[in-house]
């Protein structure tokens, strides 16, 4: 053998093929990772970012769109707030408006009522007053004339006397009621329905005399329209059914309350002629 064959060789022993190729590829591959990442990593960064930032304008068109509804929908509600009160103050004014109206008609009402019952009232004080002065003539007439006629002498002077006194209150107290007024059903002191009237009359001389005219017309004995005395009680209809009664003052006239129109009046037989006549006194 040489001297040399004997020695090692300090080389390396040259590497199998195989494990070259080996090597060779893994290398490969994470290089082609690599640069696969490489080109993809700047193509999926967008994306990612456009996903994170999405949430965010959203939200916040949301709450722009959520506040400008929340404001129209205030303005809405004020401006129907506004229309209701406009609506209330009109309706309080035309309300207030219709009210002054109708007190100042009825103020109007009440003066112009009153300045008729003021002249009314003048009227049959002024009719009142030439009554009693007729009647005052006429007394004094009749006097006179029975003064100078002493020489003859009457049928019945006592009896007549008798039937005055009683009479006398009677028609006094008729006559004091002349102007109040008719009221049906009414028994005074200032208001009267014709029998009403005639009962109170009746009672100033101790005489309870029946509420209606129907009985009243037959609480006498029956006697002529030609041969009335001052308290005679009138009646208008028939005796027993009579429908209005008032009383014979004398002078041809009468005391009743006739109706509400007219209230208590004194009027002549003419003014409205009666059926008949009772005598109770």
């Amino acid at each position: 053998m040489s001297h040399t064959a004997h020695i090692p060789s300090h080389r390396k022993p040259r590497q199998r093929a195989s494990k070259s190729a080996l090597r060779a590829g893994v290398a490969g591959g994470v290089l082609s990772t690599i640069a696969v990442a490489g080109a993809a990593g700047p193509a999926q960064a967008e994306p990612v970012t456009q996903t994170i930032e999405m949430p965010t304008i959203t939200s916040g068109i949301s709450t722009a769109v959520a506040a400008s509804a929340q404001a129209t929908q205030q303005v809405a509600l004020d401006l129907e707030t506004q229309a209701n009160e406009d609506a209330a103050a009109a309706k309080a004014a035309k309300a207030a408006k219709k009210a002054h109206a109708e007190a100042v008609r009825k103020a109007e009402a009440e003066k112009k009522a009153e300045a008729a019952a003021k002249a009314k009232a003048e009227a049959e004080a002024e009719e009142r007053a030439e009554r009693a002065s007729r009647t005052s003539e006429r007394t004094t007439l009749s006097a006179s004339a029975g003064s100078s006629d002493s020489g003859s002498s009457t049928s019945a002077p006592s009896s007549s006397s008798n039937v005055s006194g009683s009479a006398a209150s009677i028609v006094a107290f008729a006559k004091a009621q002349v102007g109040d007024a008719y009221v049906s059903g009414g028994t005074g002191p200032n208001a009267w329905d014709c029998s009403g009237l005639v009962q109170a009359a009746y009672r100033t001389a101790g005489i309870d005399l029946p509420r209606v005219s129907q009985s009243q017309s037959t609480a006498g004995t029956q006697v002529s329209l030609d041969n009335l005395q001052p308290g005679d009680i009138l009646y208008w209809g028939g005796a027993g059914s009579a429908y209005h009664v008032a009383i014979y003052v004398g002078g041809g006239e009468f005391v009743g309350a006739q109706n509400s129109s007219t209230g208590t009046v004194q009027r002549s037989m003419d003014y409205d002629r009666p059926t008949g006549a009772v005598r109770v006194l």
